[in-house]
């Protein structure tokens, strides 16, 4: 099917193209949402004649998502969620799960302005997307953790499962647990060892 783009649209087109789509995707997406119009004659004849004023009207838009970019952009926000000691969670941070924390930092955001491909299943600092306009889009973090402490440690850029990881190890292999065959293998080794420094020097 052929449309006319009534803004810009990722991969298609600037506002004026006109452009070739399946059909399902102008009936189900872009005609349903006012993205497009049907590349009639009569459709070509009304867009020429709003041109100015659909142009105007993006252009105001745009300066909106412009201002909202330079107070978003950057931001971090902590969604606090239940995972194993790998960090995977029990559950999912999903596009509503953001759009609604960004909501609640102050910003208007909906969920379709969220670009996640997958939701969030891990722990850690996600870089998310977020579509203001068709022409503007800024980055956001998602810290995802288990507490707020955990939150602001993985913010400060502390590695929480490394240290996890070496607490646990060190628990694990502590002397009280060797046995005295292990004791003296460790010995060994060791006298081993500086013996061949002593002959060296």
């Amino acid at each position: 099917m052929k449309i006319i783009l009534l803004e810009r649209i990722a991969k298609l087109g600037q506002m004026g193209d006109i452009v070739s789509v399946k059909d399902g995707y102008a009936r189900n997406f872009l005609l349903p949402q006012g993205k497009a119009m049907r590349a009639n004659e009569g459709n070509i004849a009304e867009f020429e004649e709003k041109k100015t004023q659909l142009e105007a009207q993006n252009l105001e838009l745009r300066s909106e998502a412009d201002a909202v970019k330079e107070k978003l952009a950057g931001q971090s926000f902590i969604a606090i969620r239940q995972a194993g000691e790998t960090g995977q969670l029990y559950g999912s941070v999903s596009t509503r799960d953001i759009a609604d924390l960004i909501t609640e930092g102050g910003f208007s955001i909906e969920r379709k302005q969220v670009y996640l491909p997958l939701p969030i299943k891990v722990l850690g600092l996600h870089t998310i997307t977020i579509q203001l306009h068709p022409e503007v889009e800024c980055e956001i973090i998602v810290n995802v953790a288990r507490s707020e402490e955990e939150a602001e440690r993985q913010a400060a850029g502390e590695d929480v499962f490394a240290k996890e990881e070496e607490e646990f190890v060190l628990e694990t292999f502590s002397e009280d647990d060797m046995d005295d065959e292990d004791a003296i293998v460790i010995s060994e080794e060791a006298e081993k060892a500086t013996e061949e420094e002593t002959s060296e020097s």
